[in-house]
């Protein structure tokens, strides 16, 4: 019994180590309206509504890339591109 309770308590640390993995490396693309991406780690809801953030999962750039303006991907992706400019969220 205590054998099948550790198995199955490893089986699930497996399990959520390769979720969290998977999630960590997957990431977002955010557009604005003037045809500019660039990678997102989170969803952010603080853009200013005039430059029209639209939300994509990673496997849509794959199909857009030549749509589009691909800005540079920044370490802290709090902010936004407006007319080629990063422009940081405010503290």
């Amino acid at each position: 019994m205590r054998k099948n309770l550790l198995k199955t308590a490893a089986v699930g640390v497996i399990v959520a180590a390769g979720t969290l993995v998977a999630t960590a490396a997957s990431a977002d693309v955010a557009c604005n309206h003037y045809g500019e991406c660039w990678t997102v780690k989170e969803r952010y809801t603080t853009y200013p509504a005039n430059i029209g953030v639209v939300f994509h999962d990673d496997a849509w750039r794959a199909t857009h890339k030549s749509h589009y303006h691909w800005r540079a991907d920044r370490p802290d992706d709090h902010g936004y591109y407006s007319h080629g400019v990063w422009t940081p969220f405010a503290p």
